[in-house]
Order: structure tokens, then C-alpha cells, then sequence
């Protein structure tokens, strides 16, 4: 065990940024979107013990609340919370591990902040727009958020989910339970706010490649039937390096966090 995280409120305009601390080395902070700092604790508490790491909310979900919570989240401006993080912390740069839409984050930090990123790990990204038939991709995009005005969170977030390639009725799986209201609310969150800003994100593969920051993309061993799967390596194949594979699926760092640490440290070590 790593100990109790520090906790900490970032105050900056239109958010109040949640995040906490553990551990002590080099600067490693986990990114999700809409993922919550505490879905990574597995994670960060492997990792803690040869890195300081940092998790935190982003903006609009769990603890980090906005000011306006009818504020959309883009990828730009959850990139300059990172940045403001770095700077709360006194950190020139770090090392970034993102999954999902925070991957998506990463990318947008590393191109508007070069400096500030060593080695992104963009685990998964969903960057839709690289694909061949990126227009579909939109138009189904637009479909679920129609369908969370229409219908409600469940209902887009099973449309979400079959269109992400996940299977939402396997069989003989147990029934799940009912959604918490933390899990209502953030559903809210990113259908009304976050998954379009996410989902039409366009990575700039030249401030990619010309700066200073190392971009390696991971995708999981198990994820081959995934829409994200596509997504990293059409991403992988734009920056010219192969992707690397980690344990599990989309949420291996969940599933597998000892294995999934592992690869992250021989990552970060490479050069």
C-alpha cells in the first residue's frame, strides 16, 4: 500500500479541478474522460510505487464541478486543466497516460502544451474523424445524442456502447444493477456535453510528430472487435510508429492493473 492520496482543489476559470496525489518519482498523471479519478486508483496505487501519481476528475464530473454545468467539454480546454494541474504542482513536464477520451485529452494537451508532455501513453483513443468512414461515424454520433434527448441515458448509452463494438447483452451474463445516481449523472454529462467534443476531434498529427513529446499509442490485447481498435490504428499508422499492446480490453488498467502497470513501466522506459 501506497498510503492516502493527497487531495486538492484547483480553482480556475469556469471549473474547481479535483485532483489527488499518491506515491513518489517521476510525475506520472492518468487521464480519463468521462472517467473519474477513482476508477484509476487500482491503477495508480500499482504504479505509486515508483512514481508520484496524479488522477483527477475532469471537468464537469464527480468532484470537479463547473461553474456552468451546461458548459460543453472539449478536448482543448480539459487539455489546458492538465496544464493547469502542472502548474498548480510546480511541474515543468510530466509523463501522461490517458484512455479513452483520455486519450483524446492527451493528444490535445501535447499539441497545444508540447513542452509539458514527455511520453503520452494514449491508450485507445476514439478519434473517429481518422477513420474511412468518419461521416457514418458522426452521423451515429449524432444519433445517440438524439437518442438521450429522446429516450433517456439508458437508451443512448446502449446505442454507445453496440456502436463502441461491445457486446450489451451477453449471455447467461448476470442482470445488471441499477445505476447509481453518480453514474446517472456522469452518463448525463457526457451525452448532453462531452461525447460529441470528443467523438469530432481531429488530432494534429503534425504538432505531433514535430515536437518534443514521444506519442505511443496502446491498444489491448482483447480489443480487436472494437471500434477503438480501429481508431489507434488509424492513429498509430498517421504518427509512423506501431501501436503497442497491453493487457485486456478498453479497461484493461481496471481489469489487469499489475499487468497493465508492467507495460506501462517498459513504455516509460524506453527512449
Amino acid at each position: 500500500m501506497t498510503g492516502s492520496p493527497s487531495t486538492h482543489v484547483l480553482a480556475v476559470p469556469d471549473v474547481h479541478l479535483h485532483y489527488e496525489v499518491r506515491g513518489d518519482g517521476p510525475l506520472l498523471l492518468l487521464l480519463g474522460a468521462p472517467m473519474p479519478a477513482a476508477d484509476f486508483t487500482p491503477l495508480a496505487e500499482v504504479l505509486a510505487r515508483d512514481h508520484t501519481v496524479v488522477t483527477t476528475d475532469p471537468r464537469g464530473i464527480a468532484n470537479s464541478a463547473l461553474d456552468d454545468p451546461q458548459q460543453d467539454s472539449t478536448p482543448e480546454l480539459r487539455a489546458d486543466d492538465v496544464a493547469a494541474i502542472l502548474d498548480d504542482l510546480g511541474a515543468q513536464s510530466a509523463d501522461v497516460f490517458g484512455s479513452s477520451g483520455g486519450a483524446v485529452t492527451g493528444l490535445a494537451l501535447v499539441s497545444a502544451h508540447p513542452t509539458r508532455v514527455r511520453t503520452l501513453i494514449a491508450h485507445e483513443p476514439p478519434v473517429l474523424e481518422l477513420l474511412p468512414d468518419a461521416a457514418e461515424q458522426r452521423a451515429k454520433t449524432e444519433e445517440i445524442v438524439e437518442t438521450f434527448h429522446r429516450d433517456g441515458v439508458a437508451a443512448a448509452m446502449a446505442k454507445f456502447m453496440a456502436n463502441a463494438g461491445f457486446d450489451v447483452n451477453p449471455e447467461g451474463a448476470p442482470v445488471a444493477a441499477e445505476p447509481s445516481p453518480q453514474q446517472i449523472a456522469h452518463g448525463t454529462r457526457f451525452l448532453a456535453h462531452e461525447l460529441s467534443g470528443t467523438a469530432s476531434y481531429l488530432p494534429d498529427i503534425a504538432a505531433l510528430t514535430r515536437g518534443p513529446a514521444r506519442v505511443v499509442v496502446g491498444i489491448g490485447a482483447d480489443s480487436g472487435g472494437l471500434l477503438t481498435y480501429r481508431t489507434s490504428t488509424a492513429l498509430a499508422d498517421q504518427l509512423g510508429s506501431p501501436a503497442v499492446e497491453f493487457p485486456g480490453d478498453h479497461g484493461g488498467f481496471i481489469g489487469q492493473p499489475a499487468e497493465f502497470a508492467d507495460t506501462m513501466r517498459k513504455v516509460l522506459a524506453e527512449t
